[in-house]
């Protein structure tokens, strides 16, 4: 069921053109214009790709009232492929060489032969997928939100989620942009007008051990995608040092903490990678030193509580995708209820809450008081500075 039950795993892509209008029965046309199966080709050469009715994996049928909920439109988009085995495929190749063997005088194959013996196996590849043998069936799950403008894709890897954006914008004639922290950090920044600050953003050099070099930024002056980074440093340094509750700029605050796991790379690529899993990870040693180190959170798992929701999560920073997501009531002994457009409000507040978070980070970090808090993280990263759970004591 995708988005509407069970955890949940998305890309988010922004909407920026969208001749379509209002969800309606045009839509489902689309949708069954561009069904899996319809114009099916030789899958081995290229995978067919086409819509699904996002129920199960075999479901191919739509209509307004399953696939148009509210103010939002689910379905999937499947993608058939023939995959057949790199062994088997070798295995093929010397019966087919073997075959050229007894006529060679000093035992071994002609180059001629050995190009032979690659298209024999390369056609036999294209019969077995045309008999629908090593046949892989794969889907991802779509939910198209018009109250933000946004596409939800249900999966994190580049290369499908741009195989689903293709035949979206081509049955669909839409335009879309990924979210990603950089992304948002522009819209954030226009928004509450630090459009200046983020243009003369760089990453942060946040201790002796940092130089503010990160070898996954490719350097563009458009590319934002490391305060992400400094992102899940800032939030780990607050919940450590003042509050695990910040306000938010809509008015509602949210509490939250660190929990289940926790990823950090050294930005200079030279002291690894750090793996952690615990109920708390920062509250472990080997947390603190990598990060005393130089090292930056690149994914956490986090656990957010607003507006009476609580988001269980992993967030990969740069990217800003969101992975497991379990959504409950922040009291566990009351009834969550399971009507799809309260499912949908839910998946809706989660990346909203994410969203606000950020932008609280980024009224800091791309406003005139950076500095003043740079110092007060640096000091923390020191050792200096006690946490809130020493005040306390």
């Amino acid at each position: 069921m995708g988005f509407l039950s069970g955890s949940v795993t998305f890309q988010r892509y922004r909407v920026t053109d969208d001749p379509t209008g209002e969800f309606g029965a045009g839509h489902i046309e689309k949708l069954e214009q561009y069904v899996i199966g319809k114009s099916p080709g030789n899958i081995y050469e290229e995978p067919d790709v086409g819509f699904s009715g996002g129920a199960h994996l075999l479901d191919t049928d739509f209509d307004l009232e399953k696939n148009i909920i509210g103010e939002a439109m689910h379905f999937g988009v499947r993608i058939d492929s023939c995959q057949i085995p790199s062994p088997i495929k070798r295995a093929w190749m010397h019966q087919e060489l073997a075959s050229f063997l007894n006529d060679n005088p000093g035992g071994k194959p002609s180059k001629t032969q050995r190009s032979e013996a690659k298209e024999a196996v390369e056609d036999r590849c294209a019969q077995e997928a045309e008999k629908g043998n090593f046949k892989k069936l794969s889907e991802i799950s779509v939910l198209w939100d018009a109250v933000s403008d946004t596409i939800f894709l249900g999966g994190t890897s580049e290369k499908t989620n741009d195989t689903v954006l293709g035949l979206m914008e081509r049955a669909f004639g839409i335009s879309v942009e990924k979210v990603s922290c950089g992304k948002l950090a522009t819209e954030i920044a226009d928004e509450i007008g630090r459009n200046e600050g983020l243009f003369a953003a760089t990453p942060t050099a946040f201790g002796e051990h940092s130089s503010g070099n990160v070898v996954w930024w490719n350097g563009m002056g458009d590319n934002y995608d490391y305060l992400g980074n400094e992102f899940l440093l800032w939030l780990w340094w607050q919940w450590e040092t003042e509050s695990n509750v910040i306000s938010l700029a809509d008015g509602s605050t949210v509490s939250g903490m660190f929990a289940r796991s926790l990823s950090l790379d050294c930005p200079e690529g030279e002291h690894g990678k750090e793996s952690i899993s615990s109920e708390s990870p920062v509250a472990l040693p080997e947390a603190a030193l990598a990060v005393k180190m130089g090292k930056l959170p690149r994914k956490a798992g986090l656990t957010l509580v607003r507006n009476d929701l609580k988001f269980d999560f992993a967030l990969q920073s740069e990217m800003f995708s969101v992975g497991s997501a379990r959504i409950g009531t922040a009291d566990e002994s009351a009834t969550m209820s399971h009507e799809l457009t309260d499912r949908i409000a839910h998946v809706r507040e989660l990346a909203d809450t994410a969203d606000y978070l950020f932008q609280a980070f980024c009224e800091v970090r791309l406003g005139k008081d950076w500095d003043i808090e740079l110092k007060k993280l640096q000091k923390w990263l020191g050792s200096e500075t006690p946490t809130r759970h020493q005040k306390a004591a």
